[in-house]
């Protein structure tokens, strides 16, 4: 089961910008909690607590039980506000989620065995096409991150939401492909095909250096024995 993170808020009675100003001075954040066929809530928390979170990152695809007045309201972040200039919380949207749910939540992708990947070891590049997954999840199996290995994966690999096991009742909600997630890129400058021409370069410059060897090896043999022949005849005389 997901782990749920504990918040306490205050009913907000008062509304308007004037009011939501007054909270922020006091180191406050106006928020509304709606869904579930429900009324929407208004209510307050402190900035300090849910920043924290923030802070983390994983934020929207974190569980919180926001007790009201001993009231436990089990919701999920949907949308954050900031200021544009200090980057601090303004206001927070939660949607509450009822018994059964399920919520399509951005879960990060993690890659596993960079350092021994075969395509990154002969100088392949990791292109990350998606950071991030949209996945449909139950609000109480919501994955912490995905998972992909690469350790099979060599030069021109693509990797698809087919290569992750998900965890049981979670799908992507994208579902008309098997999208991409990330490739190993050829390194910048050289095709496939100019890759496979230089190893065949090489190999015909190690035939052929091994020849030219060869040669230089008989001619020097050849060398001698002339100058052996000659070294007789200069004795004879």
């Amino acid at each position: 089961m997901a782990d749920v993170t504990s918040l306490n808020a205050e009913p907000r009675t008062q509304k308007g910008k004037s009011t939501a100003r007054s909270l922020r001075r006091d180191g406050k954040i106006p928020a509304i909690i709606y869904g579930d066929k429900q009324d929407p809530v208004s209510i307050i928390l402190e900035r300090k607590v849910l920043t924290k979170i923030y802070q983390t990152g994983r934020l929207m695809s974190t569980l919180l039980d926001i007790d009201i007045e001993g009231k436990k309201n089990r919701v999920i972040a949907r949308d954050v506000q900031l200021d544009s200039v200090k980057d601090i919380i303004l206001h927070a949207d939660f949607l509450r989620l009822g018994k059964g749910a399920k919520i399509a939540v951005e879960i990060p992708v993690n890659f596993l065995n960079e350092d021994i990947c075969p395509g990154i070891k002969r100088g392949g590049v990791l292109n990350v096409v998606r950071y991030m997954v949209e996945l449909l999840c139950p609000a109480d199996n919501i994955p912490e991150r995905i998972e992909i290995d690469l350790v099979e994966a060599d030069i021109g690999a693509s990797l698809h939401i087919s290569n992750v096991a998900l965890p049981e009742g979670v799908t992507p909600t994208i579902t008309d492909r098997d999208f991409t997630i990330a490739t190993i890129a050829t390194p910048a400058g050289l095709t496939e095909e100019e890759e496979e021409k230089a190893e065949e370069v090489e190999g015909e410059e190690g035939v052929e250096g091994e020849e030219a060897a060869e040669d230089k090896e008989k001619a020097e043999d050849e060398g001698d024995k002339k100058s052996d022949k000659g070294d007789k005849e200069s004795g004879k005389e």
